[in-house]
């Protein structure tokens, strides 16, 4: 550059160049442009990375955006991919305990949970059934009845249990508490309870209930018609005598007949 300054700046020089030809030089060409130094080159390659990147970085964009709404929009707005087969769910199985006098079939007819899943009912007494219950398979119960003089045998898994029969009765054979318990081990909802149709298989252990309520709320709140308690019938024999001086007296119905309960 100092070469080209020393020169341009001799007057011999510059005399000896063609005519026209410092004024071609300081005119602007629009048409042809010098061509740039490497220096050049390299100090300004954003404009052209620019004009090449920008239709491509404006439609990533343009798209990205869109799969942004769309993984955003409620799923009530998608469109669904196309019909589907609807799933048929298994009817669900009401295992009624009582005698045959009632037919719970024709109550739960037509009857469908949450409106879509269908209520198959199976009714047997406790003397006609047979379970199996496990840890985590549920419980399983074998049903043996006579329906119209034909002998009816079902397998099944019950998902609900409606209780309509005493469990427990002194007469000989009658005690079902066995088939309750059961029932509680295989993790079966029920009404009422099988916690509360346990509990009322003995009938001491549901009065003592009513005397924690007696003794809670006092007598006027909550009257309770004073019974004794024996374990076995021994103990009876010598009930007549005259109890000893520190025990209440005990109390008599209006009949005037004293409550024993047997275990």
């Amino acid at each position: 550059m100092n070469f080209l300054r020393r020169r341009l700046s001799d007057s011999s020089f510059v005399a000896n160049l063609p005519n026209g030809y410092m004024t071609d030089l300081q005119r602007p060409d629009s048409s042809t442009s010098s061509p740039a130094s490497p220096a050049m080159e390299r100090r300004h390659p954003q404009p052209l990375a620019a004009s090449f990147s920008s239709p491509g970085s404006s439609l990533f964009s343009s798209f990205s955006s869109a799969m942004k709404q769309t993984s955003q929009a409620p799923s009530g707005l998608m469109e669904p991919p196309g019909p589907s087969t609807p799933v048929v769910q298994r009817p669900r199985i009401l295992l009624v305990i009582d005698d045959a006098h009632t037919d719970w079939a024709k109550y739960f007819h037509g009857k469908k949970v949450n409106g879509e899943i269908e209520i198959r009912v199976e009714q047997a007494e406790f003397s006609e059934l047979n379970l199996a219950a496990y840890v985590t398979g549920g419980c399983m119960v074998d049903m043996q009845v006579v329906r119209n003089g034909t002998k009816v045998v079902r397998s099944f898994k019950p998902d609900f249990i409606l209780v309509r029969q005493h469990a427990y009765s002194m007469a000989l054979g009658e005690d079902y508490r066995s088939l309750v318990i059961g029932l509680q081990y295989g993790g079966l909802p029920a009404v009422n309870s099988l916690y509360s149709v346990y509990n009322f298989c003995s009938k001491p252990w549901v009065f003592s209930q009513l005397i924690k309520i007696f003794h809670s709320l006092g007598p006027e709140k909550f009257p309770l018609v004073e019974q004794t308690f024996f374990p076995n019938h021994k103990p009876m024999r010598g009930s007549t005598q005259t109890p000893p001086a520190d025990e209440k007296p005990k109390m008599q119905h209006p009949a005037g007949v004293t409550s024993y309960f047997s275990g």
